[in-house]
């Protein structure tokens, strides 16, 4: 299984690699643009939330890894859900993945425009869309080494921020006190608003085939990455709340550069501005190339439009799906808001996740074995239907017209 094929991609990351890939995939502009949303659904059941929405995704990583050790493959729950579910199966979760990633993408684009320019942050969230289409078209990626820039100047960022706050005078501990003021379905809701900052991990398990021992390293990579990540988050959290409070965080438009300023450091908010930028920008980029992959794949294999399939001869990307995928996240970047994106983007990735634990659960029959992936399909499905009702509406309605165009397509093969 450690091999590489002929015709496969090189093994060449280890745990440590494999873990930069997802601290750079997870340690980004979520932190910087789902903690407003979640603080103004849960309010001082914000910490509760947060610890809910790690459970689910440890939950979703320990799922994730072992069935990337059994297929050490590219394409994630897309290949698991088809291997161990079925064909419709797989379908469902590369559809749900493509229409989550890509309100994901409008999500990434406001917050480069609510911290660069708050006043037209619309129209920079298009220009970057575009401007980073434009980059994927010309076939540059982003490499590991730009992911360890990233990972480190996002990191020194939340750093500053932690610490300007919670030694500012204005930190007041008397903020962090817990309560459910707008009961279990704020929590929830704030939970899965929240799980949008933690769906990066599965970046590593899609690297299946680049990965070296698979089987060993990716359940080591995913667990130390998704820890490292709730550390941050946690601390990131703490600190805002304990200046802003949860009814300021719930307000603030740019979260982390409001707490700066509150506390007392407002020529820190530049540096804050452009670390959620370099953060968005990053994920961003890499969120596109995501996207546009698996509806190339999709495309070969007959599950979206044969047109999207097509390779440029000269640049080697699959054009026409990212000319597609670029022009619709700009539509959905100019029109939509930022909670509602993150909204809809979590709904579409906890239902990939809920194919990947119902996955999980079929390698073994052991009920001790079967606990992990169990509560992970619950914990999806309840954060999911806990998401506003107008994110529930959208995300439902999408997953129902992409398996109505399955049924019909295998209607008309039939005939």
């Amino acid at each position: 299984m450690a091999s590489t094929p002929p015709s496969g991609l090189r093994r060449t990351l280890g745990v440590h690699d494999a873990v930069i890939v997802g601290l750079g995939s997870m340690v980004g502009a979520g932190v910087f643009s789902a903690l407003g949303p979640a603080a103004r659904a849960a309010g001082s059941g914000l910490l509760p939330a947060l610890a809910v929405a790690a459970l689910v995704a440890y939950c979703n990583a320990m799922s994730s890894a072992r069935l990337a050790a059994r297929y050490p493959q590219s394409g994630g729950t897309y290949v698991y859900g088809r291997e161990r579910l079925g064909a419709f199966w797989g379908y469902l979760a590369g559809w749900a993945f493509v229409v989550g990633k890509t309100a994901s993408c409008a999500a990434m684009a406001l917050t480069v425009g609510t911290y660069v320019w708050p006043g037209q942050a619309h129209a920079v969230a298009v220009a970057a869309v575009v401007a980073l289409t434009a980059v994927n078209y010309g076939g540059v990626q982003k490499s590991a080494w730009l992911t360890r820039v990233i990972v480190a100047v996002v990191l020194a960022v939340l750093a500053s921020v932690v610490v300007v706050c919670l030694t500012s005078g204005a930190a007041d501990a008397g903020r962090l006190g817990i309560g459910l003021p707008t009961g279990l379905a704020g929590v929830l809701e704030a939970a899965g608003l929240l799980f949008f900052a933690f769906a990066g991990y599965a970046r590593i398990a899609t690297l299946g085939e680049e990965v070296r021992d698979p089987a060993r390293t990716i359940p080591r990579a995913i667990p130390l990455a998704l820890g490292i990540t709730l550390v941050v988050y946690a601390c990131v959290a703490v600190a805002a709340v304990s200046v802003l409070g949860t009814d300021g965080l719930g307000r603030a438009a740019a979260p982390l550069a409001d707490a700066v300023r509150a506390a007392g450091a407002p020529g820190l908010v530049p540096v804050v501005r452009v670390g959620a930028a370099v953060a968005a920008l990053g994920s961003l980029l890499a969120l596109i190339l995501g996207v546009s992959r698996t509806s190339l794949a999709m495309a070969r294999d007959g599950h979206l439009p044969s047109a999207l399939a097509a390779v440029h001869p000269r640049f080697q990307v699959p054009h026409r799906a990212e000319l597609a995928v670029g022009a619709v996240v700009a539509v959905a970047a100019a029109t939509a808001d930022v909670r509602g994106a993150i909204g809809f983007s979590s709904f579409g990735v906890l239902a990939y996740y809920a194919v990947a634990n119902a996955s999980a659960w079929t390698l073994d029959t052991a009920p001790r074995a079967r606990a992990v992936p169990v509560v992970g399909l619950l914990g999806c499905v309840i954060l999911a239907f806990a998401l506003p009702v107008a994110s529930v509406v959208a995300g439902a309605a999408v997953l129902a017209v992409g398996a109505a165009a399955y049924a019909v397509r295998r209607w008309m093969a039939a005939r």
